[in-house]
Parts: C-alpha cells; structure tokens; sequence
C-alpha cells in the first residue's frame, strides 16, 4: 500500500485558504526560527484523503472488526453515547488552570465518581491522579511506604510479596517504590499457596500485591486467610484492579480484607485503550491510609445559597504528594462517570454475571484441544495450555495464534501467566453476543485441526494479513525508528508463499 506521500500530486487540494489580506510584520517570527524551505506536505484531494486513511483502518484489526479475545486487557466494546458526553463541549474545552467557580460541574463529576468507586470497592476514598494502571500501581506502592515510614517501620519493611502468577507491573512497580520483590508459588488449584505465604510473611513484609481472580482466572478461594496472614505479620494487602470486571456489583475488595485498590477505568469502566492509551487508574484506600493520598482532591463544600459547591482540598502533611499534573486524565474519567451511571448498580452487576459466563461457554466450547491449565470453573478470562497439542505437532502457542489471524479472529494473549506451558489466555468479555462466541470456538478448533493436518501452514501463519510473519525479535532488538516520506512495503501477492521478515532498510 502506498503513503500518502506517494499519492501526492503537485497542485492538488483539499482545502483551499484566502490570501492573507496584509502581510505579517517582519519581525513576527524571529530570524532564527524562520524555515528556510516550505514544509513538505502530501498534496491530495479530500476524497483521496478519506480513501486513503480508511483503507489505512481496513488493514487494522479492532473492536469494530470483531471479536477481541486478549486476557487480562478486557478489551471489550466500549458505548459510542460515552465518547459522545466525553466531547461536550463543556467537557473538552475546558483548562485545567479555569478557578474552580468555571468548573463546577467537572469537581461534581470528580466527586460523584469518587463515591461511586468507593461504593464499588469498598473503600473509604479515593484519588483520581493517577494516569494509568501501572501509575496507579506506583501510587499505592508510595502509599504503603509512606504509612510504614510514618509509623517508624520504613526501614524495617522492605518486602513486597507478589504471587508467581501476577501481571508483570506488580513486582517491577514494587521494585520502583524501592522494595524487595519476594514471590509467592501458586498450589495445584492455582490459588496463592498459602503455607508458602505464611513462610514468606514477616516482620520485614510492607504488603502484599494481590489480583483477584487471579491472572489465572480465578477467584482465589483462600482470599480471607491470606488477608488475615499479612495484616498479621504487619503488612498491608493491595488489590491490583485489573480484573475487577468479573466481580462488579457481586463481590468488593474492601470486604475481602484489602487496604488499598487501584482500578484501570480505562479496562472496566469503558474507555477504548488498544495502541497504549489513553488510561485512568484511580486509587482507593480505606480511612486510615487517606491522609497519604495525592492531592488536591475535587470535594463538595457546604453549600451555598441553598446551591451545591465544590471546590479542590489541598493534600495533607502526609501525603505523597502528586503523581500527575493536575487531577488526572479527565475524560477517561468522564466516560467511566457516563457508564457507571447507565449500568446502574444492577447492571454492573450483569456485566460481571454476562463475563463469567461468556468465559466458561466459551472454555466449554473450546473442548479438548485447549484444556484448561487449572481444572476449575474459571472467571472472567480462562488459561489453556497447548503444551500436549505441541508435544504432538511441533505447533506452539505462537503458531495457533497465528493461524488464528487467517481464520479472521484477533489471536487470545499467548505465554502468559509464565507458570502454564505454551499458555494461551482468553478473555470474551460480557459484550460478545453467543455467535460470536461460536465464531471465535470455530476458530480455535480449525487451527488445532490445520495443526494435525498441515502444521507447516501454521509456522509460516498469516499468510491472509496485510504483512506476513514478522521476525519480532529482531525487530524489537534493532528498532528503525527513522521516518522517512516516500518509503512504503511492498505489496504482496497473496498467492505467494509466506517470507520472513525482510532487513531494516539502510
């Protein structure tokens, strides 16, 4: 496919503008800062615009396109009316330096909200700073340290305990915040091995970092006796809030023992975040730990004139101080305002009820080929090994995912939680409906079949996709990050047989 550089034509466009009218004064722009040359611009007709870029869309594989079944991102479809209150005007226009009295509705917003997760989780507060899931996570890692350093024990508590099966950003954001990463093995059902944990728990344990269900896609049956474990010994127990779909409305983390939460809005609470963002990962905490919270913090005043008014509370003495500019992502905020408000407190409830069941019908469907890692009823998302079907065929997980790619489905998550051989990770969400349930177990068990009849199909998979098969470690290794107008792919013929991935240009 060509860029749109290609496609320009000298003379062509899309936009025509009237000839200034008096010229700008000389000394308008500095004489070093003038450019020397216009700017290079493709030159092309709107409509050849709009061909292109939404040819440019058709390539990509999205929610729109179908289904999208990657663990542990619940990657679902997120409400067309949600990005339309995001875009009021009142909304986007505003300015985050705009004196509070022009922003009432927006610290309403924020309250508002705040009540709500608090309501969801079980927590006692909430800031609204952090940015994403992982800065939320750093957040609460602060957090934990700050209360220890202010009870006299910073020095002493230097351990966070992460279980084996976590999300990668527990240990490494526990590292950030200057803590010892002691991991925890899971048991045979895929629980937090909790004879483990108790050798583990110490006078010099800060906290635990916990997902529940678990990345495994289950709920972790032991979850009060492992609360009770770390509390004991001096810590405190952080809930990681990326899976927090399955339990909307059914069960809060607050009630399970936990001291801190943070939540990815942009996962649960609807914002459209494939490509790395945009994100909101707000952090609750219970009443003992609000005084370490970021600030300021959106509040309701006492009312005036019989009018409700808000205002922004500075932080106290103890906080951590901020973690972002100002008070977050605010339109990622919004939306999850909009969605929270339309499910109601029974929808959300549906929403979790819906996710669970879509997973294990879609686990039931996938039948033998797929088994699961842990003989249980899983949660929102489900963990298969291929392990037996690559001990009969040589076809990895990687090479199923591929192949899966030419039957017109977006590939599950692959290699991941670590400890499940050749594990493959499948999370449908609440939002597919039943046929495309069947649509996506079809194409699961057409690739295991392509397997057993034609594997080398699957080790040179996609072979129906835009590019072929990519060497993605080289291209990780040796990044040519340079842009440069005028260089494109070539085309491929679909007929021809798959290559790999060709040299970085000079």
């Amino acid at each position: 496919m060509k860029t749109i550089f290609e496609k320009s034509v000298p003379g062509r466009r899309a936009v025509w503008f009237e000839p200034a009218r008096e010229a700008a004064p000389a000394d308008a722009v500095p004489e070093g800062r003038r450019r020397r040359t216009p700017p290079r611009l493709p030159e092309l007709a709107e409509v050849d615009i709009l061909r292109h870029y939404v040819a440019m869309s058709q390539r990509n594989y999205s929610i729109a396109s179908g289904p999208y079944p990657l663990g542990s991102c619940t990657m679902k479809y997120n409400p067309v009316v949600n990005e339309a209150v995001a875009a009021l005007p009142g909304f986007a226009s505003l300015h985050p330096r705009q004196p509070a009295a022009t922003v009432q509705g927006a610290l309403r917003l924020m309250v508002e909200l705040e009540a709500a997760l608090c309501e969801i989780t079980g927590m006692d507060a909430f800031t609204l700073q952090p940015a994403a899931g992982a800065q939320g996570e750093l957040t609460g890692m602060l957090i934990v340290r700050a209360y220890h350093r202010a009870r006299g024990e910073g020095g002493q508590r230097t351990q966070v305990l992460v279980p084996d099966s976590a999300h990668g950003t527990n240990p490494a954001t526990a590292a950030m915040a200057g803590f010892e990463v002691v991991a925890v093995p899971s048991d045979r059902r895929g629980n937090v091995d909790v004879a483990a944990l108790r050798a583990r728990a110490s006078e010099r344990t800060a906290g635990l970092m916990l997902t529940n269900p678990n990345t495994l896609g289950v709920f972790d049956d032991g979850i009060e006796e492992i609360a009770a474990i770390v509390h004991e010994a001096g810590g405190l127990v952080y809930y990681d809030g990326a899976n927090l779909n399955p339990i909307l409305g059914v069960a809060r983390p607050g009630d399970m023992g936990f001291d801190l939460v943070h939540l990815n809005l942009h996962k649960t609470f609807s914002t459209p975040h494939g490509g790395g963002g945009p994100g909101a990962g707000p952090v609750g905490v219970k009443d003992f730990l609000r005084p370490y919270l970021p600030g300021p913090r959106p509040v309701r005043l006492a009312a005036r004139e019989g009018q409700e008014e808000y205002g922004l509370e500075p932080p106290s003495e103890s906080s951590i101080g901020r973690v972002r500019s100002f008070y977050g992502n605010f339109l990622v905020l919004v939306r999850a305002y909009a969605y929270i408000l339309a499910q109601g407190g029974e929808g959300l409830r549906r929403v979790a009820e819906d996710a669970v069941l879509a997973a294990n019908y879609l686990a039931h469907e996938l039948g033998p080929d797929y088994p699961l890692a842990y003989d249980r009823r899983p949660m929102h998302e489900f963990v298969v090994s291929t392990a037996a079907l690559k001990r009969e065929t040589g076809v990895r997980a990687l090479d199923l995912a591929k192949g899966m790619c030419d039957e017109g489905v977006h590939p599950p998550t692959v290699y991941f939680p670590l400890t499940v051989e050749e594990a493959m990770m499948v999370e449908p969400t609440e939002t597919e409906a039943v046929e495309n349930l069947d649509r996506l177990a079809a194409a699961f068990r057409r690739v295991a079949e392509i397997a057993r009849t034609d594997p080398e199909r699957l080790r040179t998979a996609p072979h129906r996709t835009p590019a072929a098969r990519l060497d993605e470690a080289r291209a990780t290794r040796h990044p040519d990050l340079r842009y440069r107008p005028g260089l494109s792919l070539p085309e491929r013929d679909p007929q021809a047989a798959p290559a790999g991935a060709a040299a970085p240009p000079a």
